[in-house]
């Protein structure tokens, strides 16, 4: 069964840096595009970033452009996410996704086919 297992969360300083990682397994890494969510307390999950199959197109939502970047690495079926500058209103369970297909409004929607479970970010101020 496929598993996205998050690590890397944690407690930081407001302007300081986190990456994240996300080991896919039972998937085929390659054939499928790969992003992060994001839920802070008591509010809906959003979109932050996804990547495509082939690392080559990325987009990020308006929020972490500039901050945030994700990233692959087929090899290990890994994908990060590289946090910079980070605001206590980054403070917020990340979750790592996938998607087998290209239709990026799934994304938008919420609408993937799988999910990891989450890891705590907390930025203090």
């Amino acid at each position: 069964q496929v598993q996205l297992v998050e690590s890397g969360g944690g407690l930081v300083q407001a302007g300081g840096s986190l990456r994240l990682s996300c080991a896919a397994s039972g998937l085929t890494f390659s054939t499928h595009v790969m992003g992060w969510f994001r839920q802070a307390p008591g509010k809906e999950r959003v979109f932050v970033t996804r990547i495509s199959r082939s690392g080559g197109t990325i987009y990020s939502a308006d929020s972490v452009k500039g901050r945030f970047t994700i990233s692959r690495d087929s090899a290990k079926n890994t994908v990060y996410l590289q946090m910079n500058s980070l605001k206590p209103e980054d403070t917020a369970v990340y979750l790592c996704a996938a998607d087998p297909t290209t239709d990026y409004s799934r994304w938008y929607r919420g609408s993937v086919d799988y999910w990891g479970k989450g890891t705590l970010v907390t930025v203090s101020s």
